[in-house]
């Protein structure tokens, strides 16, 4: 058996542990690669981060100090995939002493522009081309949109587009005789984190004013909603068990955000897993929506006129929904499911380790 060591950044409640790591560890074993998974910070430091409580010092440092020992101890491993950042804050010189080769680096945010822009730019003479360190010197780079296969292809000729994708076995589409039966009101939804449901801002007037025209139900599952005069807003806390039956309780997707380089960078997950239930969606056209969402799957919308617009013609057009949510649930089978990079990310596996 051939033992790769993932090394997330988050607990297994982070999407991006659960679907660039988690989701892989059954197929793989099948093929006789066992992916052994270790994470940074917990799930307690992240829900204490969402929910802004403050996190014990010695917590964090355990984790590290925990982090540090399985590095000394991976040469039992015959290869590592690093996942978005290795020790945060440590320098790269660092991380080259106790990251053994050979490794892969996988992420799926724009981690480059961690040290370079925003809360962190101080640090930017220290810590600004850390990411560029560990992707030069990584042997394979996956990342998960084409915007950071992109920066990584510049700096690493082994650099593959590795999208975000879901088990369609799992996310699979409600028949359309239960679904028509799920509710009479017209329910548009979101899943994401508190970190990105500020972008739902955005949403407040197109759907207040298309609540004039009919009854309109806003799930929020995972963050926090804005207000929306004459809008049912609903918040649900996100848990895996539940996700996917409140996923069937949207007649539309969405997945606003704003246009910055940081969104540029982001894999359209929600939008995939939207898709892959059969559900139409509408999106910002900004990075990676830009690739999924295809004219016959849903809508792209730039302002609050085209939000209303696009959201206008899937409340009062049913047969619309129908047609667009098949087009996507097909187009997430061809280029978007589990079982098309399964096999992808076995092949570079066992070129990483020879």
């Amino acid at each position: 058996m051939t033992r790769i060591l993932g090394l997330a950044l988050y607990g297994p409640k982070a999407a991006s542990n659960r679907i660039r790591l988690g989701q892989y560890v059954n197929g793989l074993a099948a093929s006789g690669i066992s992916l052994e998974i270790q994470s940074l910070l917990n799930n307690e430091y992240l829900e204490r981060s969402f929910s802004k409580q403050s996190v014990s010092v010695g917590s964090v440092a355990a984790q590290f100090l925990s982090r540090i020992r399985v590095l000394l101890a991976s040469k039992k491993y015959d290869g590592v995939i690093v996942h978005c950042e290795l020790l945060p804050f440590f320098p790269a010189w660092l991380e080259r002493i106790l990251l053994p080769t050979p490794y892969m680096y996988d992420f799926d945010d724009a981690f480059f522009l961690k040290y370079r822009s925003g809360r962190y730019k101080i640090l930017s003479p220290f810590l600004g081309e850390k990411t560029d360190s560990i992707v030069r010197r990584a042997s394979i780079v996956t990342a998960g949109s084409r915007v950071l296969y992109d920066y990584a292809s510049s700096l690493n000729g082994a650099s593959y587009w590795l999208p975000s994708v879901v088990d369609t076995s799992i996310y699979r589409p409600l028949d359309s005789n239960t679904r028509s039966s799920v509710s009479s009101v017209f329910t548009i939804g979101w899943v994401g984190s508190p970190s990105t449901s500020s972008y739902l801002s955005q949403l407040v007037v197109p759907l207040a004013r298309l609540s004039k025209l009919r009854a309109i139900r806003f799930i929020v599952i995972g963050g926090g909603a804005p207000n929306i005069p004459g809008v049912e807003v609903v918040e649900f806390p996100w848990n895996q068990e539940d996700e996917i039956r409140l996923l069937h309780s949207f007649d539309v997707g969405v997945m606003p955000v704003i246009d910055n380089p940081w969104s540029r960078g982001k894999c359209a997950f929600k939008l995939i897993q939207y898709m892959a239930c059969g559900i139409p969606v509408v999106a910002s056209p900004v990075g990676a929506n830009t690739d999924v969402v295809r004219p016959e799957c849903g809508f792209l919308a730039k302002d609050a006129d085209d939000w209303f617009g696009a959201l206008h013609e899937l409340c009062f057009q049913p047969d619309l929904r129908t047609k667009m949510g098949l087009a996507g649930r097909n187009r997430v089978l061809s280029d978007f499911s589990l079982q098309k990079t399964l096999p992808f990310m076995r092949d570079l596996l066992f070129r990483l380790v020879g």
